[in-house]
């Protein structure tokens, strides 16, 4: 009989599952998020969790626990330096599984385990949050077109003001262009011609 024996074995004797396990919560640590099968994530979930609880702890002891069953002095500095101080006011789940369906090689049910402040997960949850106040930007562009007509006005009048200027300066064209008018005799003229 199993008794108190729980968790998966995975196909895996006692030391490949301890390394499996170590290197997924690693890859987790560092990456935020991982792709594995839904059976690993929930194997792997709970031991992340607990090297993050670590982690929030921060003393000595803490850190060498996570290293002995990290691996990685790496990972485990990162695990206290930047993963852990993002959940010091959050009392547990810290991880998430996503399941995202079968692989198309062994239809093997296929999931996502990603931390729950993730900056990929806060990147998003900023996305949804802007386009939820998109609605209100609508809004400060109508403000900002009317103060560009605003501005435009000015520069109208601007313009009207300039141009009364201009006027009271001979037209040199005009009178060019009066010149070059034919006379009414040269049109009466043109027009005996024609016939």
């Amino acid at each position: 009989m199993r008794h108190q024996r729980t968790g998966k074995k995975l196909g895996r004797d006692a030391s490949h599952r301890k390394a499996l396990y170590a290197n997924l919560a690693g890859q987790l640590i560092e990456h935020g998020r991982i792709r594995t099968t839904v059976t690993k994530a929930k194997a792997v979930k709970p031991l992340a969790e607990r090297m993050i609880t670590l982690g929030r702890r921060g003393d000595l002891h803490a850190r060498r626990q996570a290293t002995s069953v990290l691996r990685s002095r790496d990972v485990v500095h990162r695990l206290f330096a930047d993963v852990a101080p993002r959940f010091k006011d959050r009392p547990g789940g810290y991880a998430r599984i996503v399941k995202i369906g079968p692989r198309p090689g062994d239809s093997a049910d296929m999931a996502y385990l990603e931390l729950i402040d993730e900056e990929y997960v806060a990147q998003q949850r900023a996305e949804r949050a802007t386009a939820v106040a998109e609605p209100e930007e609508a809004e400060e562009p109508v403000a900002e077109a009317e103060e560009a007509e605003a501005e435009g006005d000015e520069e109208a009048e601007a313009e009207a003001e300039a141009e009364p200027d201009e006027a009271d300066e001979p037209d040199e064209p005009e009178a060019e262009a009066e010149a070059e008018e034919p006379s009414e005799a040269d049109a009466e003229a043109a027009a005996d011609d024609e016939k």
